[in-house]
């Protein structure tokens, strides 16, 4: 049975609301300290920027797409969409006003072998809805390409049945004149995993935010992701893990390559609540700066109100080791090529976290596409 989505004139006049009560976000707030949106931006342009467009390029047999930018909707979006992980002002935004979108649904005991691949090439609003039920499995890759030059908003959720799992892997192409929004909120049944890579190149702004919550016993999130930054590029990856149940698991691990004068930031907060005994959890996040301009912020969090868990968190950022660089130099490599070997040698853990193997062997040649923009000497 059908049912209509809340009116597209109440949910605008919603998110209008919500701008005007907390504001476009800047500096001023803590979690957006790295990434001042209010200084490119105004909710007027959020508004006016329309809808994105979006393409899935070929879907596999057992998979189920909608179109959100329809008038009714099954049942299985009603539930979903908007209900997913927290609501900050841009992800109400990219519902309010987008007129269109895409819900994915992959039914009981499907595992899809061949990988989703959704395009976005436009600006706009666009949302994007998974639901993936009990013992299912899917690959899904978001390719974010295109330059115009304005905003693309993207609000993403994604519910994850028991036993559930789901590959994601997010690639966002080089779009230095661009402003570029990502909101994901994931929930997990028991025994679900979510295992997610984050390839991005970089923006005049860049942010992907994530809030994921392991709701019952046994539920994972791997999270992985590396930059490649040069001119005046940005990319902040902002994540909050709230391990709601015990006996759950999760790890983060991002590379960051920074230069020019661009600015790679990583935000992780894990949150264990109370009751959630035997939680575990591993945040690593390492930056190189290749320039005297380049900047990297990096600020893991742990808020633990549990007993008997495994938490730890580490951050470092540097330059590339001299020593190393020395020894390739001396072995008759080329500077420039004992620069790019070393910055692959450090980007490949990483990257090894994709686990389809077309995937990502995509990565390393956008990887490879960027590093002459990284190590470039800026004036």
């Amino acid at each position: 049975m059908n049912a209509a989505l809340p009116s597209r004139e109440a949910r605008r006049a919603e998110a209008l609301e919500s701008f005007r009560v907390r504001g476009m976000p800047h500096r001023r707030f803590e979690h957006w300290k790295y990434s001042d949106l209010r200084a490119v931006l105004d909710a007027g342009q959020v508004a006016q920027s329309g809808t994105a467009a979006w393409q899935v390029e070929k879907l596999p047999e057992g998979v189920e797409l909608f179109d959100l930018g329809k008038l009714d909707a099954p049942e299985l979006v009603m539930r979903n969409l908007g209900a997913i992980g927290a609501k900050p002002t841009m992800k109400e935004a990219s519902l309010a006003f987008a007129d269109g979108g895409v819900a994915l649904r992959v039914p009981r005991g499907r595992k899809i072998a061949e990988p989703v691949t959704l395009h976005i090439s436009s600006t706009g609003n666009v949302r994007l809805l998974a639901v993936l039920e009990e013992e299912s499995s899917l690959t899904l890759m978001e390719s974010h390409t295109g330059d115009a030059g304005l905003l693309r908003n993207v609000g993403v959720e994604i519910a994850l049945g028991t036993q559930a799992r789901l590959s994601h892997v997010r690639f966002a192409a080089s779009a230095p004149k661009s402003i570029t929004i990502e909101h994901i909120g994931v929930a997990e049944a028991r025994g679900a995993q979510y295992r997610a890579h984050f390839a991005n190149f970089g923006s005049r702004l860049s942010r992907t935010e994530l809030h994921i919550l392991l709701q019952e016993e046994d539920a994972e999130a791997h999270l992985s992701g590396v930059n490649v930054l040069g001119d005046e590029g940005h990319a902040d990856l902002t994540s909050h893990i709230e391990h709601v149940a015990g006996n759950t698991r999760s790890t983060q691990l991002f590379k960051k390559v920074a230069g020019g004068h661009s600015r790679a930031v990583y935000q992780g907060k894990i949150t264990v609540r109370e009751g959630a005994n035997g939680s575990d959890s591993r945040q690593t996040a390492k930056a190189l700066l290749l320039g005297g301009r380049a900047e990297a912020d990096l600020k893991p969090e742990l808020v633990i109100f549990a007993d008997d868990v495994k938490c730890a968190h580490g951050a470092a950022v540097g330059d590339l080791d001299p020593e190393s660089l020395f020894y390739l130099r001396s072995r008759g490599v080329p500077e420039a090529e004992a620069r790019h070997m070393l910055i692959r040698a450090f980007l490949e853990d990483a990257v090894a976290e994709i686990e389809n193997e077309e995937l990502r062997a995509s990565v390393w040649h956008a990887v490879e596409h960027a590093l002459p923009h990284a190590v470039r000497v800026s004036p």
